[in-house]
């Protein structure tokens, strides 16, 4: 006799939701999203997919919100009351603004141990010490959002939340660090892909996220984790300097950080880089859908795309087994590193900028200054 089906429990309910977007979402921590967000929470994310707001947009509103939510769970020991009140966010920045050496004296200041302590013990937290600044403007900005999508306000203009963090940032100044700690140029790249020898799929998959990542301008890793086969044009082959002619492959990446609706932007392959993604896709047997996928421990490939933060760990795992400092690298180290390389080539910026799609002459030309100053001709005046 056929068991009856059991009705499902709320954080099952939402996590089949989940599921509904998860190819516009790639989430790889479906069920504690589901615990954490509301109802409310999921609803607001399926209403934006259906507004077609972009992908990376997307992600870092779902990842601020639940962070948010399994703060104020910790915190309040509640889920986040919409809209929220003045004292709430007043709480917020005091947990994540404060002064270090303060903090010496008084433990109460900062962050309550046991709101760290959660917050740790679900990966929420990794970091020692208070976060940026600009880290907690942009999820107080992007809860001040999700409060209006609900039509709501909030006090997030009040001048009271103003003052508190002008005065927070003034009490604890931050250098600005790069994302990457060292950039991954053409030297580091070599050492990082001979750990990708093998023809396993794994070192299959790694070496073309390397090649694909750093060649084609340093993609971000959002890019890289959602990049899909029907973004991928075969293009008619380069003429090679005395040998064959080199495969050519056009990457269409549609709407990115710093391009419009309207634009889409293509960026180009030439050479080693296609031929070693055409190996992986050959071998992971895709055709359609999400190029870069997990592996499992068998040799199973999944049909979901990898996470974007799958693609840092693989670079920080890569460096490991080269003997670099894993801890000096991240995904962020390819993107800087292909306009440092670019410039110890001796190649234009209007040219490499091009493929890796700054929109910021100052930003891009940074990698170069700090490039050619040490080796050019001001540093050798005597």
């Amino acid at each position: 006799m056929a068991q009856p089906k059991t009705s499902l429990t709320a954080v099952e309910r939402r996590a089949e939701e989940l599921d509904t977007i998860a190819a516009v979402l790639p989430m790889e921590r479906r069920d504690e999203l589901a615990e954490l967000l509301t109802d409310h929470d999921v609803e607001t994310l399926r209403h934006l997919v259906n507004q077609g707001m972009g992908d990376n947009t997307l992600r870092a509103l779902t990842s601020d919100l639940t962070y948010l939510e399994a703060w104020g769970l910790a915190a309040t020991g509640k889920s986040l009351p919409w809209p929220a009140p003045e004292a709430l966010l007043l709480k917020f920045v005091a947990h994540h603004l404060w002064d270090p050496q303060h903090r010496e004296t008084d433990s109460d200041h900062g962050m309550p141990a046991d709101v760290d302590e959660k917050l740790r013990q679900q990966g929420f937290l990794k970091s020692v010490g208070p976060h940026a600044p600009a880290t907690v403007r942009r999820r107080l900005a992007n809860w001040s959002t999700l409060s209006k999508w609900r039509g709501l306000d909030g006090a997030f203009t009040s001048p009271a939340l103003k003052s508190a963090i002008r005065l927070a940032v003034r009490a604890v100044p931050r250098t600005r660090r790069r994302k990457s700690a060292k950039a991954v140029t053409g030297d580091v790249l070599a050492k990082l892909l001979a750990t990708c020898a093998t023809d396993s799929l794994r070192d299959l998959r790694d070496r073309a996220i390397l090649m694909v990542a750093f060649a084609s301008g340093g993609r971000r890793r959002s890019e890289i984790a959602g990049l899909r086969s029907e973004q991928l044009t075969v293009e008619p082959p380069i003429p090679g300097d005395n040998g064959p002619p080199l495969p050519s492959l056009a990457i269409h990446l549609g709407r990115t950080k710093t391009s419009s609706a309207e634009q889409d932007d293509v960026v180009y392959l030439t050479g080693r880089p296609v031929e070693v993604l055409n190996a992986w896709m050959t071998a992971a047997k895709i055709d359609k859908g999400s190029v870069f996928r997990a592996v499992g421990r068998w040799g199973t490939v999944s049909r979901r795309a990898i996470d974007p933060q799958s693609v840092n760990a693989i670079i920080k795992q890569r460096a490991a087994m080269a003997g670099l400092e894993p801890g000096e690298f991240s995904a962020h180290g390819l993107r800087s590193g292909y306009l440092t390389e670019a410039a110890i080539r001796g190649i234009p910026l209007p040219e490499a900028m091009e493929q890796s799609r700054h929109r910021s002459v100052q930003q891009a030309s940074s990698y170069y200054n700090n490039a050619t100053r040490r080796s050019g001709r001001a540093t050798r005046m005597l």
